[in-house]
C-alpha cells in the first residue's frame, strides 16, 4: 500500500492524484486527521486512515507492514519536531518499507530559520534505520503567486532579497517527483535536491509580472529590519515575521538558487518556469 500523509493539504492533494493516474486506487490509503475532509477520496476507493501528528496513539494504525509512505512535514514551525518524532516512530513500529520525507533544499547545509525542523527530522530519518528518500524540495512558484493580487494592487514586489536568484518549480512538479519515487524502484536511501530548472531574482518576476499583467510592478528592495516591521505592522505574528525575512536572507546568499536537474529527472519533463505560474495565476 502506498500511504500519503497530510493527504488534504495543497500538496498532499496533488499527490493522490497523481498516484490515482498510475496506480488502482485499492493501493492507495491516505492518514489524515479529519475523516470527513477525505471523504471524496474514500468515494474513490481510497483506503482513509485517521492519523493525528499531535496524537501519537492515532499513528499507531496509521501504518502497516510494508507500506511505502509519503510522510509531509508538518506547517507549524516549533511544534514539528515533536509531531515528526512521532510519526517516524510510528512508521518504524509498523515497519514500513519506505519512508519518504518532504524536506528543503539542502538538507543539512540550509541553514536558516525555517529549515531546522527539517535539518532535525532528517536526522531522526537516518538514525531510525527505516529506507528512506529525502525530497529536499526547493521553493514553489506559488509562495509568489498565491500573493499575486496584492503585488498588482500596490505595484510593487517588497522583499529584502536582494539579487538573489530563486530556482523555484511549481506544486505540482514537486508532487509528480513524489509519485514518481512512490511508483518507482531504487530510490532507497537517497537524497534529492528538488529545484526549477531556471532560477529567477525578484526584480525579474517584478518584470515579468509587468510584462503579463500589463501593469507598471516594480522591486521594492527594503533591509531586513525594515521588512520585519512592515510584515509585523501587517499582521504577521513577530517571529514568523523574522522566519519570512530569514528565507529572503537565505535567498541573497543563493541558497534557494541551487539547480541540480533531478526533479527534472524525476518526473520526466522540463520543471515549469515561474512565467506559466504567472500566467495561471493571472487567468485566476
Amino acid at each position: 500500500m502506498i500511504v500519503v500523509t497530510a493527504a488534504t493539504g495543497a500538496l498532499g492533494r496533488l499527490v493522490i492524484d497523481g498516484l490515482l493516474e498510475r496506480v488502482p486506487a485499492e493501493q492507495v490509503a491516505v492518514a489524515v486527521r479529519d475523516a470527513g475532509k477525505a471523504a471524496h477520496l474514500a468515494a474513490r476507493g481510497v483506503t482513509v486512515r485517521v492519523a493525528d501528528y499531535d496524537d501519537p496513539a492515532t499513528l499507531a494504525g496509521a501504518f502497516q507492514a510494508g507500506d511505502r509512505v509519503l510522510f509531509i512535514s508538518g506547517n507549524e514551525p516549533g511544534r514539528r519536531i515533536p509531531q515528526h518524532t512521532a510519526v517516524i516512530d510510528a512508521a518504524k513500529a509498523a515497519g514500513v518499507a519506505l519512508l519518504a520525507y518532504t524536506s528543503v533544499l539542502g538538507g543539512p547545509e540550509a541553514d536558516f530559520a525555517l529549515a531546522d525542523d527539517h535539518r532535525a527530522t532528517e536526522r531522526l530519518i537516518l538514525d531510525s534505520g527505516l529506507p528512506y528518500v529525502l525530497l529536499r524540495n526547493g521553493w514553489y512558484n506559488e509562495v509568489y503567486t498565491e500573493r499575486l493580487g496584492e503585488v498588482l494592487e500596490t505595484g510593487a514586489v517588497l522583499a529584502s532579497a536582494g539579487a538573489g536568484r530563486v530556482a523555484s518549480a511549481a506544486r505540482a512538479d514537486y508532487a509528480a517527483a513524489a509519485v514518481a519515487v512512490l511508483t518507482g524502484e531504487g530510490h532507497e536511501n537517497r537524497a534529492y535536491e528538488l529545484s526549477g530548472d531556471e532560477a529567477w531574482s525578484l526584480a525579474e518576476y517584478a518584470a515579468e509580472v509587468s510584462r503579463q499583467s500589463g501593469k507598471e510592478i516594480g522591486y521594492q528592495e527594503v533591509d531586513a529590519e525594515t521588512h520585519t516591521r512592515i510584515l509585523v505592522d501587517a499582521g504577521v505574528p513577530g517571529p514568523f515575521a523574522e522566519i519570512l525575512v530569514g528565507i529572503d536572507a537565505a535567498i541573497e546568499r543563493g541558497l534557494l538558487s541551487r539547480r541540480t536537474g533531478d526533479l527534472a529527472k524525476l518526473i520526466g519533463r522540463p520543471t515549469t518556469p515561474i512565467s506559466a505560474s504567472i500566467a495561471a495565476a493571472l487567468k485566476g
